[in-house]
């Protein structure tokens, strides 16, 4: 592998660098993605209890003590219980939108890497057959030798940038199923704690 990168050019180094990039951003966010997800039943569970037992200000000790995008949403909502079941929506939208926009940052530059990645590889691919070519003119002989490692230096590039595009990809297309469970595990749980909060009104 070592030979093969060394073989491949200058465009190496750029494409070696987006990768390890790539490689960072995508542990920050399975870290991140990991911390926010939790058991979603259980937690209602433990909300519609603490309704019961001590109301919305024991809820909202709950939502205190859980992470993750769900219970901030809950403990938004809880908050405007005060104002009705409207402004409890309200809060419970806003605090999504902030949330989502949390669990999709970075996704862009994955994305980036996924396109700049093979383009950097035909990038150098392009400029080694430039070369190639320019060595069979310098030996003013189409020998088969100069020709077939001309080529294979040069295809190393798009080699290494297709690599480094799937795999990040791959967790790309990975982070954005997880995100995706996420919130429709925020949008069902959001409906079931104001049924609840309703619930709790009309007693």
């Amino acid at each position: 592998m070592v030979e093969m990168f060394n073989n491949g050019g200058a465009f190496m180094w750029p494409i070696l660098i987006l990768f390890i990039f790539g490689l960072a951003i995508s542990l920050e966010r399975m870290w991140t993605l990991t911390r926010a997800s939790i058991n979603t039943k259980k937690f209602l569970r433990r909300i519609r209890e603490a309704l019961e037992e001590g109301g919305t200000e024991k809820a909202r000790e709950v939502c205190e003590q859980t992470r993750g995008p769900i219970a901030s949403i809950f403990h938004a909502g809880l908050m405007r219980t005060d104002r009705g079941i409207e402004s409890v929506e309200k809060a419970i939208t806003s605090a999504g939108s902030i949330e989502m926009a949390f669990l999709e940052k970075n996704l862009v530059w994955l994305a980036t890497v996924v396109s700049l990645a093979p383009m950097l590889g035909f990038t150098g691919t392009v400029m080694g057959m430039i070369q190639a070519f320019d060595a069979i003119a310098a030996a003013n002989d189409i020998s088969p030798t100069i020709v077939a490692s001309g080529i294979s230096v040069a295809l190393l590039t798009t080699l290494f940038g297709l690599v480094v595009a799937i795999i990040i990809q791959t967790f790309h297309n990975y982070f954005v199923s997880r995100i995706d469970k996420i919130i429709i595990d925020m949008e069902e749980s959001s409906n079931e704690l104001v049924d609840a909060l309703v619930a709790l009104e009309r007693k």
